[in-house]
């Protein structure tokens, strides 16, 4: 996994590009998140005060594009945990210890979309095995995609914005439950383009 691709996508991350009403825009072969346009979020209540959101500035999103067949496409994404950032130091810290992401023993979080269905009106359900501290469950996330051509960089384009609810304690991160509500939403908004190497 690259250090240098910046914030994402739970994941994002996701896609196997069945997403699009018009694919020929958007070509077989390679698509990597741009690091300067990705974004993976998780919001939680706290005490019922607020609704902290905390993210990871770290991570690889990877889509191999199959367009003829897009159900045969295949997405992966691999975060950094130490990468996560909530804003306040000495809170990142308590998060990397044990008794949450326990970093030092799991130092990265994975998700490989295993299935996708088109809802209708450029909307999807993308079902993937997300794994944290060894722990490995599927999970589903409601998508908007769309792709065309990127208006700067003038490559093909892949735009995601997904969002889904896990119960943190199914990952063995319950801590606090349910004073800190048990669950979370996920939120991924990311860029992917071809990789024209």
């Amino acid at each position: 996994m690259s250090s240098s691709k910046h914030l994402v996508s739970c994941a994002s991350l996701l896609l196997t590009v069945n997403a699009f009403a018009d694919t020929s825009g958007v070509p077989d072969g390679t698509y990597e998140v741009d690091p300067q346009h990705g974004y993976i979020l998780f919001s939680y209540s706290h005490f019922g005060l607020s609704n902290p959101s905390v993210g990871f500035n770290k991570f690889d999103a990877t889509l191999e594009l199959d367009s003829a067949n897009p159900e045969k496409s295949a997405i992966t994404v691999a975060i950094d945990a130490n990468s996560i950032d909530s804003r306040v130091p000495v809170f990142d810290d308590h998060l990397r210890d044990e008794q949450f992401f326990n970093t030092k023993q799991f130092p990265g979080i994975t998700f490989e979309a295993t299935s996708i269905e088109a809802k209708g009106d450029s909307k999807y359900a993308i079902t993937g095995d997300l794994t944290m501290k060894g722990i490995t469950k599927p999970i589903t996330l409601d998508a908007s995609i769309v792709a065309k051509m990127h208006p700067f960089k003038r490559v093909p384009a892949v735009g995601v914005s997904a969002t889904g609810k896990l119960l943190r304690s199914d990952w063995d991160l319950g801590a606090y439950a349910p004073s800190v509500s048990d669950e979370v939403t996920l939120t991924i908004e990311v860029e992917i383009l071809k990789d024209e190497e």
